[in-house]
């Protein structure tokens, strides 16, 4: 048996390790871009979507010198955070950005995913598409010209945005219809663009992960996509990128994918040269475009 002397003796040992043991590092994003949306704030806030009792907002971000009778382009973009985590002020500093560059801004907040409340992925699609479609039925409000919309999105928010191309048969019913959600460009961030088993996503899914994977439905006639993702991602798998952009080129659309080696899932939100560089891609890219001024 432990003598009372031995057992007091493990016990101030095991206190003092633990002690020195570093506290697990909060979920919370803590890295560049968290900085620079700590600082931001929206212009306004409009409710675009009721559910049940859920209110669903865009958070918009007006350039200096804006007029509702302007039409100006319009940057949406979307939360990453697994479906299921995280907020729209994480993309602030992306809206910020381009409204800077004289265009309406927009993050948008969507369902988050969660068996608690019965919320899918796919009502977090049908969410971002509704959300686009508002924007362009109140384009005249909003000083938008519905027919420049961009449309970005980090991780599963990336996959949500190419959702607003792609998945047609994905909708929210009262919604309407005769409004395309499609946008004119795409700007996807170390997406989530293969829910098979081999990228992300497809436990969460279901049986039905084929229905809204970007990587298994592209299609002749998207929208000019610009990809930014690391080779190292662990997260969703680079190689869920290579086969995206490749089926794009294939059907004839316009795809750029921007690699950077041994970068991990989010590299480009953690330093400020990542962040300006990929800022830097996507202006050149959406100015080729004749989306900025």
């Amino acid at each position: 048996m432990i003598s009372l002397r031995l057992l007091l003796l493990l016990l101030t040992v095991t206190g003092s390790i633990l002690a020195q043991t570093p506290a697990p590092k909060p979920k919370t994003a803590n890295d560049y871009v968290a900085q620079l949306v700590a600082k931001l704030s929206p212009t306004r806030k409009i409710v675009y979507k009721k559910v049940a009792d859920r209110e669903l907002s865009l958070h918009v971000f007006q350039p200096e010198g804006w007029k509702a009778s302007d039409t100006r382009a319009c940057f949406i973009t979307i939360h990453g955070g697994g479906w299921t985590g995280m907020g729209p002020e994480r993309m602030f500093s992306f809206a910020d950005h381009f409204a800077k560059l004289g265009l309406v801004s927009i993050s948008v907040q969507y369902r988050l995913a969660s068996a608690k409340t019965n919320t899918t992925v796919f009502d977090c699609v049908k969410d971002v598409r509704s959300a686009v479609r508002y924007v362009k039925a109140h384009a005249a409000e909003l000083g938008i010209d519905p027919g420049k919309i961009i449309v970005s999105g980090g991780s599963a928010g990336g996959h949500l945005a190419a959702s607003t191309a792609m998945f047609d048969g994905v909708n929210e019913e009262d919604d309407d219809l005769k409004i395309s959600p499609a946008p004119n460009a795409l700007v996807l961030l170390f997406p989530v663009i293969d829910t098979s088993k081999e990228g992300y996503g497809n436990a969460r899914i279901g049986e039905r992960w084929q229905e809204i994977s970007p990587a298994h439905n592209v299609r002749p006639g998207l929208p000019p996509t610009i990809i930014f993702h690391g080779t190292a991602d662990p997260t969703t798998p680079f190689k869920g990128a290579q086969i995206f952009h490749e089926a794009m080129l294939k059907a004839g659309n316009r795809s750029e994918l921007v690699i950077h080696e041994g970068g991990d899932h989010g590299y480009l939100m953690r330093t400020q040269p990542l962040y300006d560089e990929c800022l830097a891609k996507t202006d050149a890219f959406l100015k080729s475009l004749h989306l900025l001024p």
